[in-house]
């Protein structure tokens, strides 16, 4: 019997190619999904109520609201600071940049869904909002190597525990999520043509 031998290796900016990126980006949401599912059984919770759909439209207008704010002020710290202090590594221009639109639509739909299932939905209803953003900007690494991406998606993480706290609706962070997603991966798909 032969044995698999898996390596791991760290893959650079310049080395993922457009599947190796789309495989990585559903894998891991994948995983998301799952863990937060399995935690939030274990927790004793019905993962499908944490899904019903609110009786008012006061959820709309949390998420909507705060993903407003939240691309107002990345607007302004993208024209104050210096774009290297704003780095990505490049990941989001190379996910977005040749998307279809339905493409993105679909990316932040499954982005939003599965990390706010996480945490949202299972590690906050544990640690609560403080601990959840830590955990929530640790896991954006791509950001760690600059203090003020990383603050800002520890803010950006407590809003979106905040605005679930106050209407007690997943969908809240969800659509808010959903929204910043769709909006910074449509800008990023069509400066391209700007430039």
């Amino acid at each position: 019997m032969k044995k698999l031998k898996v390596k791991w290796k760290r893959a650079q900016i310049h080395e993922l190619n457009d599947r190796l990126l789309l495989y990585n980006l559903y894998l891991t949401q994948g995983l998301t999904l799952l863990v937060g599912a399995v935690w939030i059984i274990f927790q004793q919770r019905n993962v499908l109520e944490l899904f019903a759909l609110p009786n008012s439209l006061h959820v709309l207008w949390w998420g909507l609201g705060l993903a407003a704010a939240m691309l107002l002020v990345d607007l302004v710290l993208s024209r104050v600071m210096p774009e290297d202090a704003m780095d990505d590594g490049g990941i989001n221009q190379l996910l977005f940049q040749n998307r279809p639109i339905w493409h993105i639509i679909c990316i932040a739909a499954v982005v939003s869904i599965c990390e706010e299932l996480l945490f949202r939905g299972a590690i906050q209803y544990s640690f609560g909002p403080y601990w959840t953003s830590i955990l929530f900007a640790v896991i954006h690494i791509r950001y760690l190597r600059h203090w003020i991406p990383t603050g800002w998606v520890f803010l950006s993480s407590y809003g979106l525990g905040y605005i679930y706290v106050e209407t007690g609706s997943l969908w809240a962070p969800i659509i808010c999520h959903f929204v910043i997603d769709l909006i910074s991966g449509l800008a990023l798909r069509f400066r391209r043509y700007e430039e």
